[in-house]
């Protein structure tokens, strides 16, 4: 289903938000948890994607097949896009403007979904995802607000934008308890790829080490398209909402 024209005060914009329940949803009164993904109209409709899709509703059908069955919220972008997904200004695109973006999901958005759905709302239960831009602001999200996100998928993260800060902020941050899932394709460009290397050595720097909380994978001769996010996702979120021990 799509809530249409979502109001965002922090924003001061609109949006459509399309709700993916899981096949049992309409059996019994279960709850479940919930994944935030950005670029919205990528995920499932052809007629509305800019870049192709996810072919979503595969990935899901999927997935329920091994028992994992989240909620999934695609949050359409807007204009303001690499402003919204972006944490810190870029020196020849500007933007930096995720913390707005991020209060808008956490604040007005979320209570909405927890008011209409049957969800798990703690942050244990609560994941954000998305790829390229949508990726970084899905990372930022992890160690910006782990309070509200318990786990983060950045698929291809755009490390590039306001790199220098951006790296100087993760350098810094705490090292939120959730689960992290960033990946990489080998073919999306040099650097790309370095960025995505840095920050795995980051990482394991600040004890955040390849095991049970932080998965990274790089796709050998994967490119920066939906297709090969599509196929990369459903090990990313069996990975992001793997009941914990």
């Amino acid at each position: 289903m799509t809530l249409r024209n979502v109001w965002s005060p922090q924003r001061r914009n609109r949006r459509d938000v399309d709700v993916y329940l899981p096949p049992s949803y309409a059996r019994g009164r279960r709850r479940y948890p919930v994944v935030y993904m950005q670029d919205g109209q990528n995920l499932s409709d052809p007629s509305i994607a800019f870049a192709g899709t996810w072919d979503l509703h595969r990935v899901l059908a999927r997935l329920a097949l091994r028992g994992i069955e989240p909620i999934v919220v695609g949050v359409h972008n807007v204009e303001t896009r690499l402003a919204e997904y972006s944490p810190f200004p870029d020196r020849k695109h500007g933007g930096g403007e995720a913390d707005a973006y991020l209060a808008f999901l956490i604040d007005t958005l979320k209570p909405r979904i927890d008011r209409m759905f049957r969800t798990r709302r703690r942050a244990s239960h609560t994941a954000i995802l998305g790829s390229s831009m949508g990726g970084l602001v899905s990372l930022y999200a992890w160690f910006r607000a782990p309070e509200a996100f318990g786990a983060a998928g950045a698929m291809s993260p755009a490390l590039w934008y306001g790199r220098e800060r951006l790296f100087d902020f993760f350098e810094s941050a705490g090292v939120p308890r959730g689960r992290l899932y960033v990946d990489v394709g080998t073919a999306e460009g040099a650097t790309t790829l370095a960025d995505a290397r840095a920050f795995r050595s980051l990482a394991a720097a600040k004890g955040l080490r390849v095991g049970d909380r932080f998965s990274y994978v790089e796709e050998s001769g994967a490119r920066h398209q939906e297709a090969y996010w599509s196929a990369r996702l459903g090990e990313a979120l069996a990975f992001l909402l793997r009941p914990r021990a």
